[in-house]
């Protein structure tokens, strides 16, 4: 497991109602992705998909990119291989978002350095669903 997570960001982050940019989701039902989005949207956050085919997932027409967002997102959920996350971490940043969650297995240490010292909220390796099971959300 990677560097230790500030609870009290991953329960903000889970209960205050906000946009969350998923960065991976398709529609491909046997993703985690699909059912993490779904359990996002009952939570009440606004979800949307950010995907190179753009495609429409739980009702909610996707980007291709995260700049093609109309206005940052609250929160970049990443849902990529930790090969390529500290560039969709970077992008996050670039676009104004204010938090970046890096799925279970999703680690890039010096992506999430470089996150937080642009003031943004991280939690890397951990998945909303699992953490808001346990908090009793959802």
């Amino acid at each position: 497991m990677s560097a230790a997570v500030d609870p009290d960001v991953v329960d903000r982050l889970l209960r205050t109602p906000a946009t969350w940019a998923v960065v991976g989701l398709s529609t491909n039902r046997a993703r985690a992705a699909y059912g993490v989005a779904a359990y996002l949207q009952r939570l009440g956050h606004r979800v949307v998909p950010v995907h190179p085919s753009a495609p429409t997932v739980h009702g909610v027409r996707g980007v291709r990119r995260l700049d093609e967002l109309p206005e940052p997102p609250d929160v970049v959920d990443l849902f990529v291989n930790s090969s390529i996350a500290g560039g969709v971490v970077d992008e996050a940043v670039a676009v104004g978002a204010r938090a970046v969650w890096l799925q279970l297995g999703v680690v890039d240490e010096a992506a999430a350095a470089r996150a937080r010292a642009a003031g943004l909220d991280v939690v890397m390796d951990h998945c909303p669903a699992i953490e808001g099971s346990l908090r009793g959300l959802g």
